[in-house]
């Protein structure tokens, strides 16, 4: 009879790869805030199985081998029912403020979520408490396994479908109870063998059950009522579900923003969404540019009316709408960089013929981040086109405000510029929002970036104007002259366009044609470049502040002082003005922390039968516990979003970030015992690591972008490396110090960590909105610092 080291890896390994999925899914499924705010109260199970297995840990004592097999076989099915029950709930979340029934329907998600995580972290715990002596050994499989599972899926998520990995998932966890039941000499070994018809019958569930079904209110499914629409292919990748329409009875004609005067329609298009929103249009192109004419009265082609036969970078070119306009407006060179590869190959090969060999022969492609591929480029540019990335619906509903975004940032556009030639433009178009958002904070973001570029007259280098859809936004490399400006004016006059800034611009010049009361846009410009600009920032209803790389998040709006403004609005009017992003991650906190303190809270009041002696023990442990959930969390999360910059991708972040924080956090968990270092120690050497990581990042944004993907990868496992591996030291050096008080604590103090690292993951996020992510870390360093002063 032997620890089960193995079915631990087997079973860490699957529940991480299920959590990574759910956020696939439920992406697919609804949007990815409501998915995030699912599923990090889902991952509270984990808190959950510590409370479970300290009321039941008499049984635990007799029964381990059974019931850690019946723990992970319940985890393999569940994890596959749970979510085909959790999906046909019909919850709707733009519901839940008037529906009475959508709380209940979400909370029965809540709790059918919550058991295959309930299930996989009694398995551990279970495991941790029952052999004595060995939780550095067991912690570290746990951790190594997780680090696995974290990245065979993302590798896996290029090759399979969600549904067919989902099976694999339930597969897995079947096998980690028969690893079990032979590792822990199981009577009749047999057994074993019955995970074999039950891994082929999870292996045969009908793909309907468990295919994601979209909320009826994503832009594909709208799409989808026109008659005769329909989906003509799919593709999946971690990066997206890649969804391509076809409307053959009622045109699909997409065009953001195009002038109401035009006298030309868009050519035949098709639909490409990703996760059912993000329209883009992938147009007809039959090689004559008349055929085009439409692309010329949007107002991102502005700049091309200002210069002569540019060398043009394309950023997010998507289906190649951008690219199609630089080419009709007769760029010398045109760039295109597009992250998704599974985009780039439907245009490339798959639609060639349609888009008329568009990414063959008219566009060099590069596939690759946007922000990574300006940085690591040695080329000049004449027009710089950031398209328009989000849909309308997304961005208007504020479902990006908890996502972070390095194209919009102040940062940013100064490499922008310092990749411009001279003369050359800067060109961003975003949705029009009333009362307007997006074009003041990216206005604010460029008046920032031109002043630290040390420009003393950053007002001359700028222009705004408005459609009735769109803004673009430009900012040269150089002042603006005469001729710019009157070439800017007829523009606008020609189409319809407003002005909303130039250069010595009039206020009685803006609203014009598309009349909104007052001129907000051209009043939002005149204050921020004025000398009131924080005064303006301050009293404006939204945020608008500029974003910057230690606080990418552009679209985070929302401001609670207004909350009461909006919602007094009669007959509810102001709920669509709402950003719902941040109070979901707000409502996410409460509902974690509430849920914590009483799966905390209940073995609390079980033990305080034990002896009085205890309480002092509980307490330490409390704190201790507490403080290492969160500080491992904190650094986690920030070092995440930190080198989406460096390496350039965000899937690479998280695959390499969290692969090497769970492989070397597992090493170092091993070594502790053999170290014997005490908890101070290795405080302070977590904190020194952490300090030279975020030393070193600056200078490696600035001189190490240009190499090769497997040279970053590298230089970023180094540098987490000992960092990670004295931040696995302090949970069983704990557990260890635990053991000795009283061996009963250890479930509870398996819970209080995994209590504390779901409502970490969401604190973090609040925190990085509004203090960034260096202070993040330093809050880190500082709960690292308690729980060396609470050690039990």
């Amino acid at each position: 009879m032997s620890a089960p080291v193995i079915a631990v890896a087997l079973i860490s390994a699957a529940s991480l790869a299920y959590e990574i999925l759910l956020m696939r899914l439920f992406s697919i499924v609804l949007w990815h805030h409501f998915a995030y705010m699912i599923i990090s109260l889902a991952l509270l199970g984990y808190g959950a199985s510590g409370a479970a297995v300290l009321l039941a840990q008499r049984s635990v004592e007799r029964h381990f081998a059974a019931l850690f097999s019946g723990c992970a076989a319940a985890f393999g099915i569940g994890s596959v029912g749970c979510f085909a029950l959790a999906q046909r709930l019909p919850f709707n979340p733009l519901e839940l403020l008037w529906d009475p029934w959508q709380p209940v329907h979400l909370l029965s998600i809540y709790l059918l979520l919550l058991l295959p995580f309930l299930c996989a972290g009694a398995c551990v715990c279970m495991a941790l408490t029952h052999w004595r002596g060995m939780q550095s050994r067991l912690y570290s499989v746990d951790i190594l396994g997780a680090g696995a599972g974290s990245l065979a899926v993302i590798v896996l998520l290029f090759r399979l479908e969600p549904q067919q990995l989902l099976r694999l998932i339930g597969v897995l966890g079947v096998l980690g109870a028969a690893a079990a039941w032979l590792e822990c000499g199981g009577g009749r070994r047999g057994r074993a063998a019955m995970a074999l018809p039950l891994a082929g019958a999870l292996l045969l569930v009908p793909a309907a059950w468990i295919t994601p079904v979209m909320s009826p209110y994503k832009e594909l499914s709208q799409a989808l009522r026109l008659p005769q629409a329909r989906v003509v292919e799919q593709r999946s990748s971690p990066l997206g579900l890649v969804s391509v329409l076809e409307s053959p009875r009622i045109p699909l004609r997409h065009a953001p923003g195009l002038s109401l005067t035009a006298s030309t329609e868009p050519p035949p298009q098709l639909g490409v969404f990703t996760d059912g929103e993000g329209l883009n249009a992938l147009t007809r192109f039959d090689g004559r540019r008349e055929s085009l004419a439409h692309l010329d009265q949007l107002s991102s082609a502005l700049p091309y009316h200002l210069l002569q036969r540019p060398r043009v970078l394309v950023l997010g070119a998507g289906a190649g709408s951008d690219v199609l306009q630089a080419h009709f407006h007769g760029a010398a060179r045109i760039d295109a960089v597009e992250l998704n590869p599974q985009v780039v190959d439907l245009v490339r090969h798959r639609h060639a013929g349609f888009a008329g060999d568009l990414y063959s022969s008219i566009a060099r492609v590069h596939v690759a981040e946007a922000r990574g591929f300006v940085a690591a480029s040695r080329e000049r540019y004449d027009l710089i086109q950031v398209a328009l990335l989000d849909s309308f619906s997304a961005s208007s509903a504020g479902l990006h405000a908890l996502s972070e975004n390095y194209l919009y940032t102040v940062e940013a556009l100064q490499d922008d510029l310092r990749h411009l030639a001279p003369g050359g433009l800067l060109a961003i178009t975003r949705w029009v929002t009333l009362p307007p958002r997006d074009a003041p904070k990216l206005f604010a973001a460029a008046v920032v970036a031109l002043e630290r570029s040390g420009v003393s007259d950053p007002a001359s280098r700028l222009a705004l104007i408005r459609s009735w859809k769109t803004t673009t936004l430009l900012v040269r490399q150089g002042a603006f002259d005469a001729g710019h400006i009157a070439a800017i004016k007829a523009f606008c006059a020609q189409r319809s366009f407003d002005l909303a800034y130039y250069p010595g611009m009039r206020a009685e010049e803006a609203n014009r044609y598309n009349v909104v009361e007052p001129p907000d846009l051209f009043d939002a410009a005149a204050a921020l470049l004025g000398p009131d600009r924080d005064a303006f920032l301050e009293r404006y209803k939204f945020h608008v502040a500029p974003a910057t790389d230690d606080r990418p998040h552009f679209f985070h709006f929302f401001k609670w002082r207004s909350l009461p403004e909006l919602l007094s609005i009669e007959g509810g009017a102001g709920l669509p003005l709402l950003e719902w992003g941040y109070p979901v991650l707000v409502l996410t906190l409460v509902q974690a922390a509430l849920l914590s303190v009483l799966l905390i809270g209940l073995p609390i009041a079980w033990a305080s039968r034990r002896a009085a002696r205890a309480a002092a023990s509980r307490a330490r442990v409390l704190v201790y516990f507490l403080a290492i959930g969160f500080g491992f969390m904190f650094i986690e999360i920030a070092f995440i979003q930190k080198f989406v910059l460096f390496l350039s991708h965000p899937l690479y972040a998280v695959a390499v970030v969290l692969f090497a924080f769970l492989v070397f956090a597992g090493i170092g968990s091993r070594f502790s015992p053999r170290l014997r270092l005490r908890v101070r120690t290795v405080a302070l050497a977590i904190a020194l690591a952490a300090a030279g990581c975020v030393a070193v990042l600056p200078w490696l944004f600035q001189h190490a972008m240009g190499l090769p993907d497997v040279l970053r990868i590298a230089i970023c496992a180094g540098l987490i490396a000992p960092l990670a591996f004295f931040m696995g030291m302090p949970f069983p050096i704990g557990l260890a110090r635990v053991e000795q008080a009283g061996a009963w604590l250890i479930p509870w103090a398996w819970g209080i960590n995994g209590c504390a690292s779901v409502t970490a993951a969401v604190l973090a996020t609040l925190l990085a909105i509004h203090v960034g992510f260096t202070a993040v870390v330093v809050l880190a360093l500082l709960l690292y610092a308690v729980a060396a002063a609470s050690t039990p």
